[in-house]
């Protein structure tokens, strides 16, 4: 029981810590880039290169998952496919830096790179597939 409560204000203190932080820059990022360049670089035409941004974006974001859906949601609402907002989100999930460096340093380099080749593998094939089932212009509902 006491190393519940010790991992819970543990888990607290770094919500209290990284979430203004976080919602601060998810803020500047909503007002200083403007739809027209979501929607050139990873709206409908984007193509191969609004698959790149978006994992490159995914790739140097910080923070834990939870930070990941603010922005989705402001790259939809800016213009963005819906593929490249999937895609987005699964390599957000298991493609940071930080999570490099400690797969090189425990696994190998081998282990990284394979993983890294079947992860976005996966994960632009299940972003094709997510937009297949969704459609190219799918609504994300209002909070209420």
């Amino acid at each position: 029981m006491e190393q519940i409560i010790i991992n819970f204000l543990m888990f607290l203190r770094e919500m209290i810590v990284l979430l203004p932080l976080m919602f601060l820059l998810i803020g500047l990022f909503d007002v200083w880039v403007p739809r027209e360049k979501i929607e050139r670089h990873i709206g409908q035409g984007s193509g191969l290169a609004g698959m790149f941004w978006v994992i490159l974006l995914a790739t140097v974001q910080p923070g834990p998952l939870y930070g990941a859906f603010p922005v989705a949601y402001i790259l939809y609402s800016k213009g963005a496919r819906a593929r490249n907002i999937f895609i987005y989100l699964g390599a957000f999930s298991c493609m940071a830096i930080p999570m490099y460096a400690f797969e090189i340093g425990f696994l190998g380099v081998k282990f990284w790179f394979l993983r890294l080749i079947f992860s976005l593998l996966v994960f632009v094939s299940i972003g094709f597939i997510m937009e297949r089932c969704v459609g190219k212009d799918f609504k994300v509902r209002e909070g209420e």
